[in-house]
């Protein structure tokens, strides 16, 4: 209930903002991306959403059933690779969601397929944002831009917003898209500054929750394969864990609070896949679940997120337990997964 008066509540303030503005979205066909537009849309929002093909239905379909999609959505093709192919999208926007940003774990050439596509294509967004006379850009980045620096996370250690990942230490162990997320940001804030383009980045953690897209993401992937019997092993690690939802909306608050600034993390809270397996097994008893570590190494340590300034934002953060029942309710309804 209090979620639900929460977001009422938000779109009901958003809305009375939103009337007649226009703003851009870019990599709309995303999990994260998909519910930024559905969110703006819901509070008023005219959304200029950038896609690679407005021709491929299976990019674009979930995006024009939105609930106000046929007469305030137009979607527009951009690529990160082609310089000034955002440009007609974000012409006449006020606000630009830059939340498109290549993302692959087997990487062949690091430095062509994450590095080049994250840097060149951020630079090329902010510079469309410049020319177009943008008040403000939101950057979708990651938590692995800030936690990969060697320092020690554990119990009682506190990560928040003045945490950097160190470039050299992603390099040193091939960490290609913790560097791409780790540069794409470095070059943002200088980019900022030379140029007087007023940013906002924003670095979620794992994102579950609710599918809007037919495909599967890497992120709700990690849920499915927990409870598909396809391992008698959990992996033996902790993750910062957030649900879709409030990444989402922590976007369009870090546009509409004026006095929204710097960085922002985005996890309800840290916890190790032995948690999850609990959290799944006391909701699902009858889902057959790993019982085991994947490895013999001691438990994987816990940390702490600070949470301060994302809830100072207007975020209450939905609980891990929710988040999870709803991307398991998502997953079978979509098919993929029965019980």
């Amino acid at each position: 209930m209090a979620e639900k008066q929460q977001q009422g509540s938000n779109v009901e303030e958003g809305s009375s903002r939103a009337a007649g503005k226009v703003v851009c979205v870019t990599g709309a066909s995303g999990y994260i991306a998909s519910w930024i537009v559905k969110l703006l849309l819901d509070r008023g929002y005219t959304v200029h959403g950038t896609v690679r093909d407005t021709a491929d239905p299976d990019k674009t379909w979930h995006l024009r059933a939105l609930d106000g999609a046929n007469d305030r959505l137009q979607l527009f093709n951009a690529n990160l690779l082609e310089e000034g192919s955002f440009d007609a999208a974000i012409d006449g926007c006020e606000c630009v969601f830059h939340a498109a940003s290549p993302v692959f774990f087997t990487i062949k050439d690091p430095k062509a397929e994450l590095l080049e596509a994250a840097v060149s294509g951020t630079l090329d967004v902010l510079r469309s944002c410049k020319k177009a006379s943008v008040k403000r850009v939101v950057i979708t980045s990651s938590m692995a831009a800030v936690t990969f620096n060697g320092k020690p996370r554990t119990p009682d250690v506190i990560v928040d917003e003045t945490w950097f990942s160190v470039p050299e230490l992603c390099e040193k162990h091939q960490q290609w898209y913790v560097l791409s997320k780790t540069l794409a940001e470095e070059a943002a804030w200088k980019f900022s500054k030379d140029n007087e383009l007023e940013i906002v980045v924003m670095h979620p953690t794992m994102v579950i929750g609710p599918l809007l897209q037919p495909t599967l993401n890497a992120s709700v992937e990690v849920i499915l394969n927990l409870i598909n019997g396809s391992s008698s092993t959990y992996p033996n690690i902790a993750h910062g864990w957030v649900n879709v939802k409030d990444v989402a909306l922590a976007h369009i608050l870090a546009y509409e609070v004026p006095s929204a600034d710097g960085r922002y993390c985005i996890v309800e809270r840290v916890a190790h896949y032995l948690e999850l397996v609990k959290i799944i097994s006391k909701m699902y008893p009858n889902i057959p679940l790993p019982y085991k570590r994947g490895d013999d190494e001691p438990l994987f340590p816990t940390y702490q997120v600070s949470t301060d300034k994302i809830r100072s934002l207007g975020v209450e953060l939905i609980p891990l337990e929710t988040t999870i029942k709803e991307t398991i309710e998502s997953l079978k309804e979509r098919g993929f997964f029965e019980f």
